[in-house]
């Protein structure tokens, strides 16, 4: 793999989010924040989290990965600055998820959760809505704050 084939792969994986997100939501225009690649062995984490050094630089490290922030790609929703090499997780089989932005968060969770495949997830700095769709191979997000503020990352 090259820097070339990562970047159309987080742009597929972005694509396959927001197909996966506008079949299950009416906001169809959601931009994407956040991508993430979920790696399926260490030797893949460790050569695509070198492909990704050459994007951009560490804006955070997780015990899960790291995530870069990169010059601006653009995909099918929109620039996206931030982006994630996960380490291998047999509980992760998919190939990665977008994390995309709601302007109504609070009314967005209200009308989504407790629909098929949305789970909301509570975390010390935010709270996201996943949604799964066992059709798709990738995961969508719906996060408030977003990563980016959470940061304090200039747009």
């Amino acid at each position: 793999m090259d820097v070339e084939q990562l970047m159309g792969l987080v742009k597929e994986v972005v694509a396959k989010s927001q197909k996966l997100s506008s079949a299950h939501i009416l906001d169809k225009k959601a931009p994407v924040n956040y991508a993430c690649i979920f790696t399926h062995s260490i030797a893949e984490f460790e050569e695509m989290s070198k492909l990704a050094h050459k994007l951009g630089s560490i804006a955070q490290e997780t015990p899960t990965g790291p995530v870069f922030e990169i010059s601006p790609l653009q995909t099918a929703a929109g620039a996206l600055r931030l982006l994630k090499i996960r380490k291998p997780d047999p509980k992760r089989p998919e190939r990665g998820d977008a994390d995309f932005t709601i302007e109504d968060f609070g009314t967005f969770k209200k009308e989504y959760l407790g629909k098929p495949g949305f789970t909301l997830i509570k975390r010390a700095e935010y709270e996201m809505v996943e949604l799964i769709d066992p059709s798709y191979d990738v995961i969508a997000y719906f996060s408030h704050p977003t990563l980016a503020e959470i940061l304090k990352l200039n747009r």
